[in-house]
């Protein structure tokens, strides 16, 4: 395709240099997640052919030597082509095939300075296409992110809400159905609520992982296995294993594995109803902190930074809102992905780069925005326990009580008469309910309104 003019300092070379020069559409790279996936797919591959005699031990030595360095992070500024780029990610396959290729030489001709140049083809991506490659490092990087960074993350969210549940436990308040007071419930009962929604949020990405473990490596060009030897992918998958600690295995039908995103749709949309959790929370905090004298005012949120450049005093729930743009970004991400997933024609899909930007995009800001909404919000939370409390006496819902003893009509007809005249529930009850004083104690005890858990 004619010549091309290549940094002299850069370790990539000519078709690295080419794709730059195509795409310049973005200045989005694939993170470093995604390129640990790679030095880790190319390092191991490299022993597996030295292993079956189809690279000299010298040669397989310097390759594996060059990919941990990628791995490491030690070459990410070699990494330089565009996210939009071919849809196979074939020039951020061959960026890793070109950098640890001169970097192997490099090595080896520390030793002996008329060494052969490592080739990127012929060596480095021995036994592989980038049409396996790819989905492999998509599918390692989002199993070691979520392992080391999303679970570890919401567990830690978990803990300190579960901590607030029993912290919260004996705080009386109302509940709200439809924005609208209801029947009393404890403020640790929320609580409980939230942190649930993250325990499933774990057992969700459980399910994840059975399909994630799945790697295409070892389908070569269209799934067929051409020029690859039988042994290579199997070898290789299990070395990935052993090193990382993750489940891996080769993918049962590689047709499937490279022609379809199944597995990131999956996942994508775990996350995308892990946002959903996180929003839910996030805004209910928002809420119940909101005022703080002229809101619902039931917590106390901690104050992490001036709120307002004209109003002075002012903390605004920060973290809260940090965390719902998140959750708006990962459901963008979702839909992005899901569109992507949709454009597996034939044997390949076409849009891999952009499935692995914004799975790994989600996966990280879900990871930060879990880890610092636990510290800096939910850890520090207070709960206004008067104003709780105040509220119950308040609620027109407390007549639900009564409608067991003198029926549906009368209740509402003495929550009609309270709205109307702004007194409470009980005030009213005494003079229209026919309830001994007693009786109506014990109906209006907010306590013994929280189902089988009383005080």
């Amino acid at each position: 395709m004619g010549e091309m003019s290549v940094p002299a300092e850069a370790l990539y070379s000519a078709q690295t240099a080419r794709a730059v020069e195509n795409f310049p559409i973005s200045n989005l790279r694939f993170p470093r997640e995604f390129i640990w996936a790679l030095g880790l797919v190319k390092r191991h591959a490299a022993l597996t052919n030295e292993e079956l005699q189809l690279l000299d031990s010298g040669i397989g030595d310097v390759i594996s030597e060059a990919a941990r360095e990628v791995q490491e992070g030690r070459w990410d500024a070699q990494f330089v082509v565009d996210i939009f780029q071919t849809g196979s990610g074939t020039s951020t396959n061959m960026n890793a095939n070109e950098v640890i290729a001169m970097r192997a030489t490099q090595l080896l001709r520390r030793e002996k300075a008329d060494a052969p140049r490592v080739h990127p083809n012929d060596d480095v991506n021995r036994g592989q296409s980038s049409n396996d490659v790819i989905p492999t490092a998509i599918h390692l990087a989002a199993f070691h992110s979520i392992r080391e960074d999303l679970v570890p993350a919401l567990r830690e969210l978990h803990r300190e809400l579960n901590g607030k549940a029993k912290e919260f436990w004996d705080v009386l308040k109302i509940g709200r159905t439809h924005l609208q007071d209801a029947t009393p419930i404890r403020l640790g009962h929320e609580f409980g609520g939230y942190a649930s929604q993250v325990e499933h949020s774990l057992k969700r990405l459980e399910c994840a992982e059975v399909n994630l473990a799945e790697l295409a490596l070892g389908g070569t060009a269209v799934g067929t296995g051409l020029n690859t030897h039988p042994e290579f992918a199997r070898r290789t998958i299990a070395r990935i294993a052993h090193e990382t600690g993750l489940p891996v295995r080769e993918a049962d039908n590689h047709f499937e594995a490279q022609s379809a995103k199944d597995a990131c749709v999956e996942l994508s949309s775990i996350l995308r109803t892990i946002a959903i959790s996180l929003l839910k929370i996030a805004n209910d905090i928002r809420f119940l902190g909101s005022g703080p004298r002229l809101g619902y005012g039931e917590l106390k949120l901690p104050a992490t930074q001036p709120g307002s450049s004209i109003m002075p005093g002012k903390v605004n729930p920060v973290m809260a809102e940090m965390l719902m743009q998140i959750s708006a970004q990962v459901v963008g991400n979702d839909s992005a992905i899901m569109f992507a997933a949709s454009q597996g024609n034939f044997e390949l899909n076409v849009m891999m780069p952009v499935i692995a930007h914004n799975l790994l995009e989600s996966i990280k800001i879900l990871s930060n925005g879990a880890s610092t909404f636990a510290r800096r919000c939910v850890a520090g939370l207070e709960a206004n326990r008067e104003h709780c409390e105040s509220g119950v006496e308040q609620s027109l819902a407390m007549c639900t009580s009564l409608a067991p003893l003198i029926g549906y009509d009368k209740a509402a007809e003495i929550a009609k008469i309270a709205f109307a005249t702004g007194r409470t529930i009980r005030e009213v009850a005494e003079e229209n309910s026919g309830l001994d004083s007693a009786a109506l104690s014990r109906a209006l005890d907010p306590w013994k309104q929280l189902g089988g858990d009383g005080r």
